[in-house]
This record gives structure tokens, sequence and C-alpha cells, in this order.
């Protein structure tokens, strides 16, 4: 390795070329950042903005001890970045705009969050004066802590250096810049009145707790009209896996970290352990706690993750500490139908379908719920399921997004649903049959079954009925003694690869969302509140039970007849 490359440089070289142990993602990001370095264009890389930074966050003092210490090779890394990429055409404007990073706890967060908003705080040029600087988190009492965190670092500061003992001031909820008026306050959803606001700076705190959006889109809002602005999200990972965090940040941050979608402006750093088998293993922990690259903490972070994974082994709940410790996302049930793990194993690019056999799975929602149709594929050597949804606004969208903590408008815009037009706000049928036609027309597609729950569908059943009679029409009945089987062999064959997907968000919103619920007669699946929409799987459930046992030489179907004759399916 050069020994003149810079410190960020340095360690994306060091994580490329294995020196140091990284995640994907963490590896992702380095590569970038060194093909960046290659065609500098629109962008350019000036150490000289980082280093001004680093140095800052290095004079910081600890509280407790009065202590200064350097940063981590992977804090160099963050700090870097963010501040070294610069605009070519005016190289006092940053390249970065939004910063996603994610690390394990006592992995120096505090530091990060800290040293970045007193760095703006103090020597911010874009707006020189008046900048608006805000700590924020999901809620009022999590923004405090991490505003009272900023205000003893600048008593720390102000107590040791008297020209910014000078400059500041903390009044209550607020740290003034005296120089040039500009200040830090705390910020939450539940923050009110913040109309008008242009937030140049706003770190948010453990954003995997976020039921909604509401915050992020108050801050993004604010800086329309900001040149430089900065909003850097730095979070463990959650149970929450319908949340904003993870549905929508955290897969975008990787996909940019990967070049799979460009997005010159943000920038991604996710540390995360990648499988539950890799814990076993403590060379593996690095990945994500990269903290532990420093030497001088090595045997204490270690002695404390042995001891955390110790007592969660001898109590039977794993969870806590694999979000927490080892920043793995998982469903906050350990009566999850399937983890997150498998399900992520089981995606794949979508396949071409063209003259496939198929089994639609179609689950009726009108008012509250999804209105679901999932086609099932039969491949190869594999089903391919997917999923589309009709969804009902008979109470407004706005509070069903809200409500669902979906953006249902998004997913729209993407393809996966779509919203009723009807001044009822509740689901056409007439449209309904309209896409069911459209999916098989587009694809040709072999329709061995029209599966289906019952409930409320009276009238697409007779619709189908005149128009398809070439449709074999299957009932699906919803007890336990029917789902049972096609619901354990299901959730088998995921994890056993003979089932796969493409990444339809609202089918794996689905996935996240199902819980296993157990009677007499056996499993079958259930949600755990009524705004956790399962219905994209229960209709994939609805299509499996009729096709489960097909074996893939293409050897007949099941039909209402052979149910009715008493098949050995139910």
């Amino acid at each position: 390795m050069d020994v003149r490359l810079d410190s960020t440089t340095k360690y994306a070289r060091s994580i490329v070329d294995g020196e140091i142990l990284a995640s994907k993602s963490i590896i992702d990001a380095c590569n970038r950042h060194l093909k960046d370095m290659e065609s500098q264009t629109e962008y350019v890389w000036d150490f000289s903005y980082a280093e001004k930074a680093i140095s800052f966050m290095e004079m910081l003092p600890d509280p407790k001890t009065g202590k200064t210490f350097p940063l981590a090779s992977f804090q160099k890394f963050i700090v870097g970045s963010i501040y070294g990429w610069r605009r070519a055409d005016n190289k006092e404007l940053r390249r970065f705009k939004k910063a996603v990073v994610s690390v394990a706890r006592k992995n120096g967060k505090s530091l990060l969050i800290s040293g970045i908003i007193l760095y703006e705080f103090l020597f911010g040029q874009n707006p020189a004066m008046s900048r608006q600087l805000f700590t924020g988190a999901n809620d009022k009492a999590q923004a405090s802590i991490i505003f009272n965190m900023c205000a003893k670092q600048l008593e720390a500061l102000r107590s040791r250096y008297p020209e910014i003992k000078k400059a500041t001031k903390k009044v209550r909820d607020e740290l003034r810049n005296l120089n040039d008026y500009s200040y830090v306050r705390p910020l939450s959803r539940e923050t009110g009145g913040l109309d008008g606001y242009e937030m140049y700076c706003c770190v948010v705190d453990e954003y995997a707790a976020a039921k909604t959006d509401e915050l992020m889109e108050l801050i993004e809002s604010s800086q329309a009209q900001l040149e430089s602005p900065l909003t850097f999200i730095i979070s463990t990972a959650g149970f929450n896996l319908n949340g904003p965090f993870h549905m929508t940040e955290w897969n975008y941050a990787k996909k940019i970290a990967k070049g799979d979608v460009i997005n010159d402006n943000y920038f991604s750093y996710i540390a995360e352990q990648e499988s539950v088998e890799e814990v076993e293993d403590e060379t593996n922990w690095i990945k994500s706690n990269p903290i532990l690259e420093v030497e001088g903490l090595k045997n204490q972070v270690l002695g404390y993750l042995r001891d955390r994974l110790a007592e969660a082994k001898e109590k039977g709940n794993m969870n806590g500490v694999l979000v927490k410790n080892f920043n793995m996302w998982r469903q906050s049930s350990e009566e999850s139908y399937i983890d997150k793990q498998t399900w992520d194993l089981a995606k794949i690019e979508k396949p071409n379908t063209h003259k496939r056999r198929v089994w639609l799975g179609i689950d009726v929602g009108r008012v509250s719920d999804l209105f679901a149709i999932s086609p099932i594929v039969m491949m190869d050597d594999y089903w391919y399921l997917d999923s589309f949804s009709f969804v009902a606004t008979k109470y407004g969208l706005a509070s069903k997004e809200k409500r669902d903590g979906v953006s249902y408008t998004n997913l729209e815009r993407q393809g996966y649903c779509e919203i009723t037009t009807l001044e009822s706000g509740v689901i056409d049928d007439e449209r309904v049959l309209e896409k069911i036609e459209e999916m098989v027309y587009q694809n040709d597609w072999e329709v061995n079954g029209i599966c289906f729950d019952p409930y409320q569908f009276g009238t697409l059943l007779t619709m189908i009925e005149k128009r398809h009679p070439e449709w074999p029409l299957i009932e699906v009945s919803q007890t336990t003694m029917v789902l049972n089987m096609p619901t354990k062999q299901f959730r088998d064959d995921v994890k056993n690869g003979k089932i796969k997907h493409s990444g339809n968000p609202l089918l794996t919103m689905a996935i996240n969302n199902a819980y296993t619920k157990v009677d007499n007669n056996g499993m079958r699946i259930d949600k755990n509140k009524n705004s956790n929409k399962i219905d994209p799987l229960d209709a994939g459930l609805d299509a499996y039970a009729v096709c489960y046992l097909e074996p893939f030489d293409g050897a007949g179907y099941w039909t209402d007849e052979k149910i009715l004759n008493g098949g050995t399916l139910f």
C-alpha cells in the first residue's frame, strides 16, 4: 500500500485489499471511493477539507475525562468522505448532502454525532451566517439526549479554548454561535412550528425505530433552497422491518454503495453481520463492529460482546443481541413466520416467466386491507412468487399511508400497486380483472388455477366465470386444517431454495408482518395488529395450497373437481 495515501483513501484500500475484514456493503463503499478517485469530473477529492474536520473531531475532549482520542480508521473514512469530496465547480460546496451510517452499539457513534454537529456549528460556511442545525430523533426525549451530548462536548471545548467560550452560549434547549447567529436545537416529529425553517445540518439518531418517514420529509423539504445541506442518519439496525429506515434508506444506501443505483450526493457506510452463522466465529465480529480495528479497545470490546452473546444464548433470546451488538435486522418475535435472512437469500433477479404455468392466488380486500394478486409461476426447478396489490382509500389515502407506515403513492409509481380511482374509495372489481388479464396476456401464461379465499369473492368470481371459462376456479378454504401443510411447506421451500422472489416490497412487508398461529389443527399465518398487512402473502399461500404438490415435470394440476373428489391435498 502507498504510505502517501491520505487516511480516508488508505482505509478504503486496506478494506478492498482484504487487510481489514469488512461487510460486503463496506467493501462496496470503499470500492466506490477508489473508483471515484480515478474519474474526478463533476466532483473532486480534496483531502485538505477532510483533514480539517478530522483534526477538529480528534481535539474534542471526552466530557467525563477531558481526554482526547484519535479517530479510528473507519471513522476517518466516514468523516473524510463527507468532507473531502467537493463540487468541481465550487470546492466550498460538499458533494454529499445525505449520509447513512449504520454500526453496532459501542462503536463511537456519539463522537460522530457531536463532531459533525459542532464542526458545522462553529466552522460551517454555506451559509456563512444563521446556519440552522438540529439533533434529530424519533421522539423528543431521544432528540434531547443527543442535543445534551453535543452541549456537553461544547462545554468541554469552552473550558479549554477561550475563543470558543467567547463565541458560544447555551440558552435552555439551544446552542448559539454569537459570531454568526447560527444555532443548534433538538428536533423530533413532535416538534411544532417548524414551517419556514431551513435545516442546514441535521443529524438523525436511531432512525431504525421510526414508524413513519415524517421526520425525514420535514428535514428534506426544508433544504430545497440550500446549496450544501447535510442530513446525517446514524443508526443501529432494529426490529421494525417495515419502517422507513429498513424499507427505504437501508436498502437504497446499499444499492448506491454497490453501484446498482447512481446518486452522487448520497454516502453510505453499513457495517453488519451478514448471517447468524458468522456470529459464532468472533473473527467475523469486526464486520459489524469496525471499532475492533483499534488495538487499544479490542480486548475490551471483545469481552463485552462475548458476555452479551453468552447471556443471550443462556436465556434463549438471541434477537436483541443480534440486532444491537451485531447490527442485524430481525423480526421482533421468535414466532415470525419467515426470518429476514431466509427471505433475503431467496431473492433473485426477476426471471422471464413467458409461457410458463401459473397459479394466481387472490385475497380480497375492500376497505382497510390490500386486494392482492399473487402469481406463483412454475419455473424449471423452482417456484417464482410475485405480487400486485390494489389499495382502497375509503377513509383517505394519507391516513391509510400513515396508519400502515407505507408510501403507497411511491409504490404505485414503481409499479407494485394501484390506488383505486373510485370516488367511494373501494376496489373496482372490473379493474382487478383487467389487471389479471394484463398479467396473463403480457406473459402468455398458462393459467392452471385462480385460487381464491371465498370471502367477498362473489362478484369477481362471476365476472371471471363469464369472461374466462377456460381458467380453473379453485376455492381454498381458510381453515387451519386446509392451510397447515402448504403453510409449513412454503416456509421450508423458501429455506431450501425451491421458492424464489425478486424483492417485491409489498410482498416483503407481508413476510415481515406474518407470525405463526398454531391450534389443534396445525399452523397458519396471522398478523399481530390490524395495520400490519399480510394480504400479498395470504394470496400467495392460497395459490401454493393448490400447486405445491405439483411435480416439475408438469404432470397435471389441481382442479376443483379433484378437490371435491377428495384428493390428497385436502
